[in-house]
């Protein structure tokens, strides 16, 4: 393991969303980008040209690199765990994009792979890195919701087909054996990811789902009704249907308070303990749009509480294995963790296949 002094060297399999992890490896404190790879050769020369690292052939060279520590792997989903396992044994530590795969059981062969072989696993949820996401999970830890209530996620995004019939390799998205799903499984994803984070366990849930407006094999619009261990329920919605888009919303309701995420803006951050009083008058728009327009940091009607986040946490996945490795801080989001929403994926599908019938989320 790297001490705090030496430099963590990474190698990035995938220049589409692995792009920009190439980039925070270029700019983290104490990360190092050393090689890259992509499928198309031209673009893989060209962008390690501009970087100053090392175009890796193919993957086997990449994971074979001395001067490689951690591979990142920001390929097609259902090609995450294979791939990282094959890093792993090859000596290496390794970053999978999410979600970890399309399956619970090829999760935890992940996990038991970086287990058998002593190496770190990080699931880049990038979500948690997000300063407003981290305060809204330190209220609920707090206990500042009370009691949960309601726990309720909404994404409403538009995807051409082009969009679908496109990536790389072309045609991977919206089917089962490389995207694990449609709306939910690619696009909500995160969302899911930060719902179950800051709700718990779900005990079973029934949901729908349907093609409406693309030529894909999965989902473009999902429906799930939300059974969680706590007693609250929850709602899922998620689309690609939608022209001009609505962007997403995570909402958070207990007995104490109520707080809102808009397109990861805090939107709602309301604490009954704090403003108890005469009850609001929604007739005249004294908090009801409020809360549904979502507050802004420093206006009136926001709850004063606020945690104090740690100075030194990590922005993003790069400088979170850079600390992990360096320092022996835990990641965000181990395979224990990233296994979670690819659990209620599972259990999500099932029940649309069956006609909405109740499913268990298999842990």
């Amino acid at each position: 393991m790297p001490s705090e002094s030496q430099v963590v060297r990474f190698g990035i399999a995938g220049m589409g969303v692995g792009r920009s992890r190439a980039q925070m490896a270029l700019k983290a404190p104490g990360a190092k980008l050393t090689a890259i790879l992509d499928r198309r050769a031209d673009n893989a020369r060209k962008l390690a040209a501009e970087w100053g690292c090392a175009a890796a052939g193919s993957f086997e060279e990449l994971i074979a690199r001395d001067d490689v520590d951690v591979v990142g792997i920001f390929t097609p989903s259902g090609t995450h765990g294979d791939l990282a396992m094959r890093a792993m044994r090859a000596g290496k530590h390794a970053i999978s994009t999410k979600p970890p795969d399309v399956s619970v059981a090829k999760v935890d062969a992940m996990g038991r792979t970086a287990r058998e072989t002593g190496k770190l696993l990080a699931i880049d949820f990038g979500s948690r890195y997000d300063d407003n996401v981290r305060k809204t999970k330190a209220a609920i830890d707090a206990g500042r919701l009370g009691q949960p209530i309601f726990g309720d996620m909404r994404l409403k995004w538009w995807r051409s087909q082009g969009y679908f019939d496109g990536g790389d390799p072309p045609g991977w998205r919206g089917t089962w054996a490389m995207d694990g799903g449609g709306s939910l499984a690619n696009q909500g994803i995160h969302d899911l990811d930060l719902l179950q984070w800051f709700m718990g366990r779900v005990n079973s849930l029934r949901a729908r789902t349907r093609i409406f407006s693309h030529q894909i094999e999965t989902e473009d619009a999902c429906q799930v009704f939300v059974d969680f261990e706590s007693g609250a329920w929850g709602l899922i919605e998620t689309t690609t249907t939608v022209w001009g888009g609505l962007g997403r919303a995570i909402e958070l309701h207990g007995t104490n308070g109520t707080i809102t995420l808009l397109d990861r803006g805090i939107g709602a951050w309301r604490f009954k303990d704090e403003e108890e009083g005469p009850e609001p008058d929604y007739g005249t728009g004294s908090a009801g749009p409020m809360v549904a327009a979502g507050v802004a940091e420093g206006q009136e009607g926001r709850s004063k509480w606020e945690p104090e986040l740690p100075a030194d946490r990590p922005k993003n996945v790069i400088e979170d294995v850079v600390s992990a490795l360096t320092r022996g801080t835990p990641v965000a989001c181990p395979p224990e963790e990233g296994r979670k929403s690819v659990a209620i994926l599972e259990a999500v599908y099932r029940s649309a296949r069956r006609g909405g019938a109740e499913e268990q989320v298999e842990y």
